[in-house]
């Protein structure tokens, strides 16, 4: 074998490319069904804990695959019981996610790239710029070492996943593809496809390609009934116009009774106004959906304000008596810049960093 050869990260591989590495070893492709469930069981960490593979196998493996994961990582806790994670990559860069208990569920808010190319003005992400995509195994194991501190500290399992973090997901496509397919696998995380969606700012075409290739939620960032306004807040509006994204919208493949999830955040004098709420009840009519609203996060780098919450109110009834369903998003995390729009990598300590928690097989707490 030859040895120079960089070993291969087998989270990176979904069941379908796991089957073609084993057969390349010459194995059988029951194998890589086996060695997927396997590495997604919370305390794996090495080939010698597969105990149903022979031993020689094992031995195959070590030498030319690895399973990576984030065993060491900084966290912050809100006051509101919202929990953000800063993981450490190869290179040196920062990703934050963001945990969210709920009374009915657990939601992880997961980063798709280091940084973010799109340019949005009131994201603070936006104003990092963009450094790098994930890699599937890096979006993956942000989910495990959550998967395995949340068992460890008595939050229960995971329930819910979003695209929501730091970057662009459909910027990200193919690496975003496979990691839903290793989330929604039964033998590797088992994710129901309608508890895990998908973030859009609007690249058209990665919608159209995500509706064939998965059947996850799609929530797409408006933000602007009007193409002056929404150029100004979303640079990629000038590529891909109002029109085009509602098309886009309209036409989108899903399941039947499921609908698109329109995010709107309200900027005081911007986008607030009864007409804007008139505006944009008459551009998505025919479209499937629900919309959220959610008040401006701040920044500390914009001179956005937040509309009163008379405003707010205003502003869903508009919407609701026009027939739509309509929630006011509470965000979570603001305290500890976990909210939405604040992610960027920055203010962290080294001294808060922690070990990842020592699990068993069993997903069990090692005493």
């Amino acid at each position: 074998m030859n040895t120079s050869q960089p070993k291969t990260d087998l989270k990176n591989l979904t069941q379908e490319q796991l089957v073609r590495f084993v057969e390349s070893l010459g194995q059988p492709s029951f194998r890589g069904r086996q060695i997927l469930a396997w590495i997604y069981r919370p305390g794996i960490t090495d080939f010698g804990q597969m105990t149903d593979l022979a031993k020689v196998f094992r031995e195959a493996l070590a030498q030319s695959a690895t399973i990576s994961r984030f065993d060491r990582y900084m966290v912050e806790h809100s006051t509101d019981g919202a929990v953000k994670f800063a993981f450490r990559l190869d290179g040196g860069n920062l990703i934050e996610s963001v945990f969210i208990p709920e009374e009915d569920r657990t939601t992880l808010c997961v980063s798709s790239q280091v940084g973010c190319a799109m340019g949005c003005t009131f994201c603070l992400t936006g104003s990092m710029g963009f450094t790098r995509n994930l890699t599937t195994a890096e979006i993956i194991n942000q989910v495990c070492a959550v998967r395995d501190w949340a068992l460890a500290h008595g939050q229960g399992p995971l329930t819910n996943i979003v695209f929501m973090g730091m970057g662009e997901p459909l910027a990200n496509f193919d690496h975003l593809v496979d990691a839903i397919s290793i989330l929604t696998e039964q033998r590797g995380l088992d994710f129901s496809n309608r508890r895990i969606t998908v973030s859009t700012c609007g690249l058209v075409p990665q919608m159209r390609l995500l509706g064939e290739r998965t059947d996850v939620n799609l929530a797409v960032s408006l933000h602007a009934a009007d193409d002056a306004v929404r150029s100004g807040l979303m640079p990629i509006n000038r590529r891909y116009p109002i029109g085009e994204l509602i098309e886009a919208c309209r036409t989108y493949r899903q399941k039947r009774r499921k609908r698109i999830m329109f995010e709107y955040t309200l900027l005081a004098g911007i986008n607030d106004s009864d007409g804007d709420a008139e505006r944009l009840a008459d551009l998505l009519r025919d479209v499937p959906c629900k919309i959220n609203v959610l008040a401006v996060n701040p920044t500390g780098e914009t001179t956005f304000r937040s509309p009163e919450p008379e405003g707010i109110l205003r502003f869903q009834r508009i919407l609701r008596d026009r027939g739509f369903t309509v929630f006011i998003r509470q965000s979570r995390g603001e305290d500890i810049s976990a909210a939405c729009g604040q992610l960027a990598g920055t203010g962290w300590r080294e001294e808060v960093v922690e070990e990842a928690a020592p699990l068993g097989a069993d997903g069990c707490q090692f005493k």
